[in-house]
């Protein structure tokens, strides 16, 4: 559906359609558009009063529907109420019409050792329940959360490194500067931002020779000087959007989807799947240890706590800290 097909003031967002005014509370709408539900829902927010409707019956249906209007899923970042909503669905398909308050320990452990293949999946869909069912105990429902205390499935977490140079290298010459692809490689390195507050960023961004950034996961507001491969890549860019990372009509920005997506297929290409667009971020912060930079410095660039800056950098620290130890080590043996 298009803008010019809905009502005044209802926007469509990542999880949903929302009625925004000037002046008024932005409200995302629980019924379906084009519903009679709907346009009820839409005269009585016009008219100041949104109706609260009565749960009739306790089912995890109920439940969803309820805590979808609470202060706890309201208040999520966007990126992270879509990340919750794919949790939720997956709930409503499985156990829609079961009543949570009949849910015991042992069947949130099924549920999770059901998904085991999926360990991600499985552990993420652990914590969207054990939210739902503190709301669930919130409603007075049951007394108890069962999922609270329930171990996520243990997985191996592979280490995630900077790009080495030499594929950096290759994604060049694969994505040369013109394309998105090339665009977004140069904005994650030279800024050091996650891909979410990247693919945010637009030209009015751009002030004095550095991005204004307000970071959507912290909240931090930096300013980060233009590096001279960035500042190349954007002169190529065009401008037919307020975006700088743009989708392929250039009319809107660019989603996490479809970057993820083209970027893949550039790994894929050079051999390179090890490394992904969160490693970008890693090669930021790495490159500015390497530069001699303390952890404060690293931060100003990434935004990060000195403790993330340790975690991102501590294998090139460990290089850049081997090298100075056996330099001096050298130095030692030849003045004896």
């Amino acid at each position: 559906m298009t803008k010019r097909e809905l009502p005044k003031h209802v926007y469509r967002q990542r999880n949903g359609l929302y009625f925004q005014r000037r002046g008024w509370k932005s409200q995302k709408f629980l019924a379906e558009f084009g519903t009679p539900e709907f346009w009820t829902e839409y005269a009585s927010i016009l008219s100041g009063e949104r109706p609260v409707s009565k749960i009739t019956a306790r089912s995890f249906k109920a439940l969803i529907k309820s805590y979808h209007r609470s202060s706890r899923y309201t208040q999520l970042k966007p990126r992270t109420a879509l990340d919750y909503d794919k949790y939720l669905r997956f709930f409503e398909d499985v156990m829609g019409d079961a009543n949570p308050v009949n849910m015991k320990r042992k069947d949130v452990i099924r549920l999770r050792d059901s998904n085991a293949d999926k360990p991600y999946f499985a552990n993420y869909s652990l914590r969207v329940l054990r939210v739902l069912l503190e709301h669930c105990v919130d409603l007075g429902w049951r007394e108890m959360n069962p999922a609270r205390g329930v171990s996520e499935i243990k997985t191996v977490k592979k280490a995630r490194s900077p790009w080495p140079q030499e594929l950096l290298d290759q994604y060049r010459i694969a994505c040369p500067l013109g394309t998105r692809e090339r665009l977004a490689m140069e904005l994650c390195v030279g800024t050091g931002q996650r891909i979410g507050d990247v693919i945010e960023m637009r030209w009015s961004d751009i002030q004095d020779g550095g991005f204004a950034v307000r970071q959507n996961k912290t909240g931090k507001q930096l300013w980060i000087p233009i590096l001279p491969e960035l500042q190349a890549a954007l002169d190529a860019a065009s401008r037919h959007s307020v975006f700088i990372l743009t989708n392929e009509r250039g009319t809107n920005r660019w989603s996490y989807r479809g970057v993820a997506q083209a970027v893949k297929k550039v790994r894929d290409q050079i051999n390179a799947l090890d490394f992904d667009i969160h490693s970008w971020r890693y090669n930021a912060a790495c490159e500015l240890v390497e530069a001699g930079c303390g952890d404060d410095l690293v931060a100003a660039v990434t935004g990060q706590s000195a403790a993330m800056v340790q975690h991102y950098t501590k294998q090139v620290r460990q290089r850049v800290r081997a090298i100075q130890a056996q330099q001096m080590r050298t130095e030692q043996k030849q003045n004896v």
